[in-house]
């Protein structure tokens, strides 16, 4: 059994967003992404499918030329090589699961060219 809590050890930073990897399973990974109002993620897409679960918060998602208002509780997925962004309307944790052959490395990179863009 692996145990983590999504509450421990939260903290936001006004000035990048935060992503701590929860845990990992034989077959996914469990990453934890806090952001403060207004922290955007640039466009991007995974190579395989995602579930996106919105743990508290607020976020507009950007997905095939449309926008979706998300809250609290909100949870889906996306097919891989799906082009999409995000912007946090709140402070906002998002739970992000990746398959197991994902890269953790990949969305630090998201997240480093997002905020290197700005």
């Amino acid at each position: 059994m692996i145990l983590a809590s999504f509450n421990d050890k939260l903290y936001y930073n006004d000035h990048k967003i935060v992503m701590d990897v929860m845990l990992e399973t034989s077959f996914s990974k469990e990453i934890r992404i806090a952001l403060k109002k207004g922290q955007i993620m640039k466009e991007h897409k995974a190579p395989f499918p995602i579930i996106v679960h919105i743990l508290t918060g607020e976020i507009t998602f950007g997905t095939g030329g449309k926008e979706y208002d998300l809250k609290q509780g909100d949870i889906f997925t996306l097919d891989g090589k799906v082009p999409h962004d995000l912007t946090a309307c709140t402070d906002s944790v998002v739970r992000l699961t990746l398959s197991k052959p994902d890269t953790t490395e990949r969305v630090k990179h998201v997240i480093t060219f997002s905020q290197n863009q700005l």
